[in-house]
């Protein structure tokens, strides 16, 4: 089990591990083991979390779906194939994270009246200080 926040879990039967050679150190004993742990979890099958989250998710990771709808995701950052597997569970508790905070939406502002006014002085001051640098204009 999963465990994102006390109230949000996601059962291990969900998630489907798959396990590969591992490239980086490991001597004689890189060629022997299986330490690459690859996480496979169908989001759209999924009960555990709320549809708006799993839109988010799929919006913001765009790079670790396939076409299927499947969040894939990969480690083989250590030797282990256990530390590897944490690992992957890591980065999605990290994104199931991100997905659970609602964005804040954006208000439309304008700038002041007073703001324009001094951004019009200041532009037309800065041109009047160009201008007394030219030469004087002669026919």
């Amino acid at each position: 089990m999963l465990i994102i926040t006390p109230t949000l879990q996601i059962p291990s039967d969900e998630f489907t591990w798959s396990f590969a050679r591992s490239g980086g150190p490991g001597g004689q004993n890189v060629n022997k083991v299986a330490s690459k742990a690859t996480l496979r979890w169908n989001i759209a099958a999924s009960t555990a979390l709320p549809d708006d989250v799993k839109i988010r998710l799929a919006l913001q990771q765009m790079r670790f779906f396939t076409q299927d709808g499947e969040l894939v995701i990969t480690s083989q950052r250590t030797r282990d194939q256990d530390r590897n597997r944490d690992d992957c569970q890591e980065k999605l508790r990290a994104m199931i994270l991100q997905a659970l905070t609602v964005p804040k939406p954006r208000k439309k502002t304008r700038p002041s009246r007073g703001a324009k006014k001094r951004r019009l002085e200041s532009k037309r001051l800065r041109s009047e200080t160009k201008q007394s640098r030219r030469r004087p204009h002669t026919e």
